[in-house]
């Protein structure tokens, strides 16, 4: 079994768009003065797929979703390269041949989300040939069902609206759910006290049985969270995420030592190295990587492996089929993170209009098939109309 071709298109969603709220969320580039749509970088309305046939007709399914044209040309010029004319089951190798062959410019950020999805290609080969689910290569089920918790939540200066859409997720049996902050720390005082009032609406509207995330998306900073933290600790939140920018590992470190409110992140970090400094430095008391972000499957299994080692929960970030089989397969993985299906907003919803064989949770649990090879995702056509799409 040979791989002997890489297919890669973009998927450009030109449907529905859903425009965010004024303070729809925070994000990295707030603390700017700036001009125009400060969340604009931080949607994703295309989509990198990444197919791969072996010469036995078998064919794998990969994506990503970071800047996905320059991720095409990486693929297209580097990656396919690499892999046609090797055996799909030589997976380490192939990994660590596209890792070491594109260090002087790969490494992080959009170079490793490239090799993310022929990673996950491959991987969705793999299973494919021997007819078994992904997480059966991976160590199979540890769990009856994957328990998961609504993420979507944005600021909404309309509480009735928000509360409404939080007792949705209540009546559909959620016992978990994450809200994201409208307001940092260039709104000053007043900003903080809607941030506080947001929680405090949610926390009373859920009760004490369940959990309750809040994301920042890297749009404070280490002086700003510090006042915060002892602000939220009244309302017992399962984690604070993200609160200053990935590289500011120094930020995360101080806020973990306040031990007032467990912080998360890893979203934004890449690689078994990125962890392996995470973890040694005691900066997160989460990890939250994206499987197709932090070099596939491959990658993952590493750094699922160091965080059981330091009993750091791993919980990744975005649901989506990649990340459900290494949760199903790991007992470091206690959660998984669920997108409700939704009109295109930020663009994470896209999953579900490129692809077909998402699970749906059922009273906040999720299942997948130990019949469904592979990744157990096929490409949708309800939606091609919507989309443009580059090969």
């Amino acid at each position: 079994m040979k791989i002997k071709h890489v297919r890669t298109r973009v998927y450009e969603w030109r449907g529905k768009v859903v425009a965010p709220q004024s303070h729809f969320c925070t994000n990295a580039v707030d603390i700017l003065y700036e001009r125009g749509d400060a969340m604009g970088s931080f949607r994703f309305h295309g989509w990198l797929v990444v197919e791969i046939e072996c010469d036995d007709g078998t064919v794998g399914i990969g994506n990503c979703a970071l800047a996905p044209h320059v991720a095409k040309k990486i693929v297209d010029e580097y990656l396919a390269p690499i892999a046609i004319g090797e055996d799909p089951f030589d997976s380490e190798y192939i990994w660590q041949k596209m890792y070491r062959r594109t260090l002087a410019w790969g490494r992080k950020g959009i170079g490793m989300a490239a090799i993310s999805a022929v990673d996950l290609a491959i991987w969705d080969i793999k299973g494919k040939a021997v007819n078994k689910p992904v997480f059966k290569l991976l160590g199979g089920r540890t769990k009856e069902k994957i328990p998961c918790y609504a993420s979507k939540l944005y600021n909404n200066d309309d509480r009735d609206a928000f509360l409404a859409e939080a007792q949705g997720y209540l009546d559909q049996g959620f016992t978990a759910m994450k809200m994201r902050f409208g307001y940092g720390p260039k709104d000053g005082a007043k900003g903080m006290q809607k941030n506080l009032e947001q929680v405090r609406l949610l926390r009373e509207l859920v009760g004490d049985d369940v959990d309750i995330m809040l994301e920042c998306y890297m749009g404070w900073t280490l002086e700003y969270a510090r006042r915060m933290l002892p602000r939220l600790a009244p309302y017992e939140p399962r984690w604070l995420e993200e609160p200053v920018i990935a590289d500011d590992v120094e930020g995360y470190q101080e806020l973990k030592k306040m031990n007032i409110v467990p912080i998360s992140g890893g979203e934004h970090e890449f690689t078994v190295y990125g962890f392996k400094d995470l973890l040694e430095r005691r900066a997160v008391d989460v990890i939250q990587y994206d499987t197709n972000r932090v070099g596939g499957i491959t990658a993952a299994l590493k750094i699922n492996a160091m965080a059981e080692a330091w009993s750091v929960p791993v919980i990744p970030h975005a649901g989506q089929m990649h990340n459900y089989h290494l949760t199903m397969a790991s007992t470091a993985s206690p959660l998984a993170e669920f997108f409700p299906v939704f009109d295109v907003e930020v663009g994470n919803e896209l999953f579900y209009y490129i692809f077909e064989g998402e699970p749906q949770p059922e009273n906040g649990y999720l299942q997948l098939s130990d019949t469904t090879p592979g990744l157990g995702l096929t490409l949708s056509d309800a939606y091609t109309d919507s989309f443009h799409i580059v090969e």
